[in-house]
């Protein structure tokens, strides 16, 4: 398939937005039960317009894949059938109730609405945390499936791409987290870096899986099935008198299968051992600027790692029409 940068940005950008989002919220729930210190409304303020941006430059991306920006509204339309058409509805809905999660923090809403056994108060800031986290899920669910229920693009139809999605997002959010609190609370990076590491290694395990099944996988049709012909030697000597066209522009990269393997290998440094390395220099530096430093750099380099990633995600995605096209694929 053809890698649409603005979809690239889009996946990644939200997929940190929402690691963050989760990140922040774990925090206020091992705070509520005593196994982390309580935090300032001041720190999750802060974090919270970190993942509004994320959210928000994620939404930006996508209106450049649109051919009328102006009808973007009817994507909506289809969420009864369409997993895109519900991503569109929960990408909002969580941006929404990110926005409330703050505003709950900045205005001190922290009276008590109902005790938990054992005597811990909730209030409405963990309420609506409740909310954003499901909301972050569900919108990793239906980003994934929106590639995963294409049974005809055999890469993606697995439940190995809504993993993929959840864990590379969860642990660049994760990250980010940590990248934050370095700057913010310091007496939270391990707490964060822990968690970034754990993920990390989960989401590399799910990823190289998916390699390793895509590596095995065998067309289910041919060239005589392609173009409805039995023959036992079909060959297509030329693309046509017009050269690409929407087909060959749309469901191929165009790139050589030597890039495909740089990328890879590039991706699987920069979104694994490379931050994990200096997330641990980062953690052991302790409170200081070279922490800061070490960690916005991990999560830097393993951003653009994940850009690499989701260009072969992409990529690797062999549509069938290619089949027909293969004087061009």
């Amino acid at each position: 398939m053809h890698p649409a940068f603005s979809v690239i940005f889009l996946t990644t950008l939200i997929g940190v937005g929402q690691g963050l989002f989760l990140a922040l919220y774990t925090a206020q729930v091992y705070a509520l039960f005593g196994l982390l210190p309580t935090q300032a409304s001041g720190f999750y303020v802060s974090g919270i317009v970190l993942v509004l941006l994320f959210l928000g430059l994620g939404l930006l991306a996508s209106f450049f894949h649109l051919g009328r920006p102006m009808r973007a509204w009817r994507s909506a339309a289809q969420w009864r059938s369409s997993w895109l058409s519900r991503e569109v509805i929960v990408l909002p809905l969580l941006a929404g109730l990110a926005a409330l999660y703050g505003l709950a923090h900045f205005a001190g809403w922290r009276s008590p609405l109902l005790t938990l056994p054992g005597g811990y108060p909730v209030d409405a800031t963990l309420l609506l945390g409740a909310l954003g986290t499901l909301a972050c899920f569900t919108l990793f669910l239906c980003t994934g499936m929106i590639y995963a229920c294409l049974r005809f693009l055999q890469e993606w139809h697995t439940p190995l791409t809504v993993i993929n999605y959840l864990l590379l997002g969860g642990g660049s959010g994760f990250l980010a987290a940590a990248a934050y609190a370095a700057a913010a609370s310091p007496g939270l990076v391990g707490f964060f870096g822990g968690w970034t590491a754990v993920i990390t290694l989960l989401a590399a395990a799910g990823r190289i899986a998916s390699l390793v099944r895509n590596a095995r996988l065998k067309p289910k049709s041919n060239s005589a099935t392609a173009i409805g012909v039995r023959h036992p030697r079909i060959v297509q000597m030329s693309a046509g008198f017009m050269g690409g066209s929407f087909n060959t522009r749309e469901f191929f990269h165009g790139r050589t299968r030597a890039l495909l393997r740089a990328v890879k290998w590039l991706f699987l440094a920069l979104a694994f051992p490379v931050p994990l390395a200096l997330l641990a220099a980062g953690v052991a530096a302790g409170p200081a600027q070279a922490s800061q430093a070490l960690l916005l750099g991990a999560f830097l380099l393993q951003y653009g790692g994940l850009l690499a990633e989701r260009w072969f995600f992409f990529a690797q995605a062999n549509h069938p029409q290619n089949l027909y096209y293969q004087a061009v694929a």
